[in-house]
Order: structure tokens, then sequence, then C-alpha cells
């Protein structure tokens, strides 16, 4: 047997826009998952979930029609139902309101696809809860289903900006989806190497959700965390900000920040260590090089070898011109150099015979 919409959100079959609205707004509180993180967290999703399909599908003139005449399984599968000329559906309701030349009395059935006549109508998938509670809230008196349950209205998320300006989606940012758990969420905030040797000053713009509990409403503020990034960090260190993020009545989340190292050009980082490549000639290889290493923090090394030869993959350490270790002041882990030699593709007769000459 199909769910109860009606009863799921306790309200008669003949209830106005208004009244599913009010109603879907007491139980979506009551419900939501931010509120019930104990014992009962199983048991709230569900009801969650249920309260949200049940406000979709009867603040939608056709989903509601369709459903009142066939039933949910019909709603959701759109198999072929029986024929029917009666009106039903929502009180002032057109039969099957929106769909390609019907009108009250039309006379029609489900197609074999899953649709109606003229591809109008598929079957229902329920949406994200979460998505129909933030459309609800976020529009006050509005809603995900207004003028007459035709557009779905626009999708509002808490948004964050890169330290350059550009925005981007706090609950997608960065190229991960957010992760919850006990009260916070997590991003992860992608810095440069550069950045994490020297350190730097971060901003970013977070706009938050707090729900009014005395009139249910969600509004919203904006605020600029700053971070602060230390010498030193490396990927995974977090910055936490306690109770800056959404409040949707059960106390604010906490944000947390996760450094993510991005890929430099040059250096490769292996703990306190940098890496890096330089390519030799054959002949400096043999008889000896020096160049000029330009360093994370702006500075010109030099380093230079006129007493062995350098075989491909040979490594050299520059002692203190690593990464800072941000727990001890002052100290700096190594550079290490690995040489690549390039060999040239051809040698002529004359070149071949002198080679022999000194070798």
């Amino acid at each position: 047997m199909g769910k109860d919409y009606y009863a799921i959100l306790g309200v008669d079959k003949k209830a106005t826009d208004d009244e599913l609205k009010k109603a879907y707004r007491k139980m979506a509180l009551k419900w939501h998952p931010d509120r019930n993180k104990g014992h009962d967290k199983e048991l709230a999703d569900k009801k969650f979930k249920e309260v949200s399909e049940a406000f979709e599908v009867l603040s939608d003139k056709q989903k509601r029609t369709i459903y009142d005449q066939y039933g949910e399984d019909a709603l959701k599968s759109g198999m072929p139902a029986p024929q029917s000329s009666s009106s039903g559906g929502a009180p002032g309701a057109s039969p099957f309101f929106g769909f390609p030349g019907a009108s009250g009395g039309t006379t029609f059935s489900f197609s074999s696809q899953g649709g109606m006549p003229g591809g109008a109508f598929g079957g229902f998938t329920p949406s994200n809860p979460e998505d129909i509670f933030e459309q609800i809230f976020m529009d006050g008196a509005g809603g995900i289903f207004m003028g007459g349950g035709h557009g779905a209205g626009r999708k509002k998320t808490s948004r964050m900006h890169h330290p350059a300006g550009a925005p981007a989606d706090f609950m997608g940012s960065f190229g991960a989806g957010p992760k919850k758990s006990s009260g916070q969420i997590e991003r992860t905030l992608p810095v440069n190497l550069k950045d994490l040797y020297t350190g730097a000053n971060k901003k970013l713009k977070v706009t938050r959700k707090i729900i009014d509990n005395s009139t249910g409403q969600l509004n919203t503020s904006e605020k600029i965390l700053q971070i602060d990034i230390k010498p030193g960090w490396k990927s995974g260190t977090k910055i936490r900000f306690s109770g800056e993020g959404d409040n949707l009545g059960n106390g604010a989340q906490d944000i947390v920040i996760v450094v993510e190292e991005k890929p430099d050009a040059v250096f490769t980082r292996s703990d306190n260590d940098l890496k890096m490549k330089i390519k030799l000639t054959l002949l400096e290889s043999l008889v000896g090089y020096k160049k000029s290493i330009n360093t994370l923090d702006g500075r010109k090394i030099q380093i230079e070898n006129h007493t062995n030869t350098t075989p491909p993959g040979k490594e050299v350490r520059v002692a203190d011109e690593g990464m800072p270790i941000s727990k001890t002041p002052g100290a700096k882990g190594d550079l290490i150099i690995k040489f690549d030699v390039e060999f040239p593709a051809t040698l002529t007769d004359v070149q071949k015979n002198k080679l022999r000459g000194v070798l």
C-alpha cells in the first residue's frame, strides 16, 4: 500500500497551499536530522525524507492530481493506469494541469515508457530533502513550488570565496563535497607551496544559515574568516572556526578548513625536505657545472661541482634549504637535487675518435 502523503503532513485532503507550507515547516523542523542526533537519528532521517516527499508531491498541482487519482506507485513508476474522466485532484486545479492539450475531463493514460502523452511527465523521483528544506525556509513565504508548480526555484547554499576573490559553492567547492560530522563541516583550502614556505594570510567570505526558532524562518549572515598560514604547514593541517557554521536550531556548526598543498612547477615536498631536478649536458656531467636556483622565498643560491663527474640520477643534498619546520622556529629541512644527464642523439666520427683519445 502506498504512502498517505496527507497523513504524513497531518493535513486534510482539501488543504490549501498555505496550509501545506505551514504543515511542512512544522514537521520539517521537528524531524530535521540536525535536531535529532541521539538514538532517534535513524527515525528522524526517515521521517524527514517522508515529510519532504509528501510536501513535494502535494505542493505540485500535476503530481498531486496524479497521486489523488492513481496513487503513489503510479506516480513514481509511470506504469499504465486505468483511464479516468473525473476531475479529482486539488481544489480548483484542472486535472493534469500543465499537460499539452489537457483540460478538465480529458481521457488519457500513462505511456509504456513511463511518461504522459507529449512527454510532459515521467516517473516521479523525490528530490533531496535538504534542497527542499533550504528552498522553503530561505524563500520565506515562497517556496520550491511557487507559481503553480512550474519552476523549481533557485537553490541557495552557503558560499565561500577563494582567496583570489572568485566565488566557490560552499557545498561543493574546491572539487570535493562537504563532510559533516558531529556538528562540523570540513572544506579543503588549496595553498601553493610558496605560501606554505613563507606563510600567508587568506580571507574566506562565508554566508551562514541561521534558523529563527520563534518564526521558523531561515536567515543568513555574512562573515570574513581570516586564516593565517604559518611557514611550514603541511597538507592536512586543520584550522577550526568554532560556532561559525550553519545553525539550524541545534547549535552552530564548526567550520574546519583543511589545508591542501597545490603542486609546484619546480619543487616537490617530502616531509620537511624539498626535491627538484636539474638537467646537465653530457659535457657538464663529465667536466663540472655551475647552476643557479631560485628559492621559494625569492633568493638565489649557487651550486657547483668541478671536481667529480656527475652520473645520471645522482642526488646532492643542500642543508637547510628545505621547508621551514613549523614546530621548530628557525629550523628547515634540506633541498635534495637529482641530476638528469642529457646525452647527444648522435656523434660524428671525429667526435668519437676524440672521445676515444681521452677516455
